[in-house]
């Protein structure tokens, strides 16, 4: 099956069963292929999606995250799901093209290189043309994440505003302008739930349709997909954005067809429930 699949030795008990692929349990990480994205084990929770006053007024949020990040809503997420340990990199975008998929296009890298710096300039469509090769590849279900599932799995277990507390410094992520580029994935400490960049670097796309704010959200973790959709939503952030923008709690709309240079995506797997 995999490189990243541990197997029972020669010289193991006949009665000794193999681990389970996928493993489904908190924390475990696994890739399907050599060239598929690293992915993390994200346990079932509860949380409160959305940002207070006092995180806004504090932090000096845009006075129209206010009604963005609000109201404040109880998300229960009662299911396992995988999610990407980084953003998708261009070494992982590019094996796709090399394979012949993503539609053959191949992202500028704005002169700073590719490897394992996140890709950068996808769109909408660009982000499902790769789920749909990574799906294809592996006989799996990949997908973006939900809007929800995403601010579950930002927030790593902890209620702050951002993933590491309620203040945020260059040692802890890229963002405003402070390197004026990406960095490779990995470079600042992880979450509580082993993801790292999930806020500043890149940016990264959702599934869901933007709304101005949470006024009948889904409380379950799925997607939000009614409305127009002349807007997808974008979280977390990215290098050239300010310390505000880059909060767990933060949400924006973007056009589907955007390419920029702070853009990119994650990708979620369904997993079998235990």
């Amino acid at each position: 099956m995999s490189l990243f699949l541990v197997v029972a030795s020669a010289a193991a008990s006949p009665a000794t069963e193999p681990p389970a692929f996928p493993p489904v349990r908190a924390g475990a990480a696994f890739a399907e292929c050599q060239e598929c994205p690293e992915m993390v084990v994200i346990p079932p929770g509860e949380f409160v999606m959305g940002s207070s006053q006092e995180e806004r007024d504090t932090l000096g949020v845009m006075k129209m995250f206010d009604k963005m990040e609000s109201p404040r809503h109880k998300v229960s997420i009662g299911y396992y799901f995988a999610v990407g340990r980084y953003s998708v990199t261009f070494d992982e975008w590019d094996a796709c093209v090399a394979d012949g998929g993503c539609n053959g296009y191949s992202p500028d890298d704005t002169g700073w290189g590719r490897g394992r710096r996140p890709v950068i300039n996808v769109n909408y469509a660009d982000t499902q043309a790769y789920i749909s090769w990574l799906s294809a590849k592996t006989g799996q279900q990949y997908r973006l994440l939900s809007e929800a599932e995403w601010e579950h799995a930002g927030r790593g277990g902890t209620d702050t505003w951002y993933p590491f507390g309620n203040s945020i410094d260059p040692d802890k992520a890229n963002y405003g302008h402070n390197l004026d580029r990406t960095t490779p994935v990995g470079s600042y400490p992880p979450n509580g739930f082993g993801l790292h960049d999930m806020t500043a670097n890149t940016a990264q796309w959702v599934q869901d349709c933007h709304h101005d704010d949470y006024v009948g959200a889904p409380t379950d973790g799925s997607a939000w997909l009614s409305g127009d959709c002349k807007l997808r939503n974008v979280r977390g952030g990215g290098w050239s954005l300010q310390g505000w923008s880059v909060r767990v709690a933060q949400r924006i709309g973007d056009p589907p067809e955007a390419r920029n240079d702070h853009l990119g995506f994650r990708v979620a797997r369904d997993l079998p429930q235990p």
